[in-house]
């Protein structure tokens, strides 16, 4: 008996992860193509800052003209980051704060007084700093993405993300960023949970959560004869069990 019990959480657990496998592989496809696209971005990002310079808006997400950013006679030592070309020292030892670097406005800035000026910046790329001094945009068609199938359910998507003009950091100021997709369609925890209790074994909550596969199983086994049933209350209480379309309860 000990280990039918064993051997149903397996089957309980395992196939809330049915497809876990070719997602991770689907996952690490998409992963590495996010990571060729930033090289990409980053090994084109001379040939951006080129066509900027010749006033050329090449569509790039993260083009900034500082025509609009930048305001106009202003002291320069009253300009923000984006408005000023800055030389970093990218040996310092990462984490090392308040390390001076020497700023000259951009080409096209006009601002007056000393053309240099000095800013303190803390020994990291952009990417790497806390995520208050960032801000990223919002995905409007989170639904669209793919999920992940496993337990709880957190889907991702590509953001734009661009530090503000008061931080300084190595390397670009705007990036791309792995974000949480917080979508929903609908599904309450509450109602999996009550159906999970009172017909969990006809696996209806399987059933309501898009886990028809795993909803089979349990109607034609009776709930794994109460305790395969025992098992998803615990799994769905927890939040354990999700949605199969990978959105977050309601």
């Amino acid at each position: 008996m000990k280990w039918f019990f064993l051997a149903l959480v397996m089957i309980s657990i395992l196939g809330s992860g049915v497809g876990q496998n070719s997602n991770t592989n689907q996952n690490q496809a998409v992963t590495e193509g996010f990571l060729l696209k930033t090289t990409s971005e980053t090994n084109s990002s001379n040939l951006l800052n080129d066509s900027k310079s010749r006033g050329d808006n090449t569509g790039d997400e993260c083009y900034l003209s500082v025509d609009d950013i930048c305001p106009v006679g202003v002291l320069c030592k009253d300009l923000d980051a984006d408005c000023l070309d800055c030389e970093f020292n990218t040996s310092c030892e990462y984490g090392a704060k308040f390390l001076d670097a020497k700023c000259r406005p951009k080409h096209q800035v006009n601002c007056t007084g000393d053309q240099e000026v000095t800013r303190q910046y803390q020994c990291k790329y952009c990417y790497q700093l806390d995520h208050w001094k960032y801000a990223c945009n919002t995905s409007t068609d989170c639904s669209l993405n793919k999920h992940r199938s496993y337990y709880p359910a957190m889907p991702f998507y590509t953001a734009v993300c661009k530090v503000h003009g008061s931080e300084y950091c190595l390397g670009r100021r705007c990036f791309y960023k792995q974000q949480p997709c917080n979508w929903s369609q609908g599904y309450k925890w509450s109602t999996a949970l009550i159906l999970s209790i009172t017909l969990g074994g006809f696996g209806v909550d399987r059933f309501y959560l898009g886990l028809w596969r795993e909803g089979i199983g349990k109607l034609f086994s009776f709930g794994g004869l109460g305790i395969w049933t025992i098992v998803d209350v615990i799994l769905i209480a927890v939040g354990y069990i999700g949605p199969s379309d990978g959105s977050l309860y309601i």
